[in-house]
């Protein structure tokens, strides 16, 4: 078991989401049940995947749970194109940019652990990404 919390990966996660809840902050008030809440819950879902992930005995199962977090990083560049799109973010790349080097981050933490055998240590060790 690893304690998430020291992942580098983790804490860029918590820091996109975090920027994810100050930027729906400003989104039209007819949004707060349609893209707001589904931001907001793609942004905490990968640091969310990314912790449970670090809880489980075996790297298959941690693999399957940042590759959950990969998905919903996705989810959210999707969702923030559209905001942009839609004149409810400003186009200032800051929150998208994150999203790039967090999917870069999650997909060689992946690669790394398939590429090790597995073992009873679900998470590499502290500040790789």
């Amino acid at each position: 078991m690893q304690d998430y919390r020291s992942l580098r990966v983790w804490q860029d996660s918590r820091n996109l989401a975090l920027e994810i809840y100050r930027l729906t902050s400003e989104f039209p008030p007819d949004e707060r049940f349609g893209l707001v809440t589904q931001m907001r819950r793609a942004a905490v879902s990968v640091s969310s995947n990314l912790a449970e992930g670090c809880s489980r005995s075996g790297r298959r199962d941690f693999a399957r749970f940042l590759e959950m977090a990969l998905g919903s990083v996705y989810e959210l560049e999707v969702q923030l194109d559209l905001a942009v799109t839609l004149d409810m973010a400003s186009d200032d790349r800051s929150a998208l940019d994150r999203c790039d080097k967090l999917k870069r981050s999650i997909i060689r933490l992946i690669n790394t652990v398939h590429s090790e055998k597995d073992g009873k240590d679900p998470a590499p060790k502290t500040n790789r990404t």
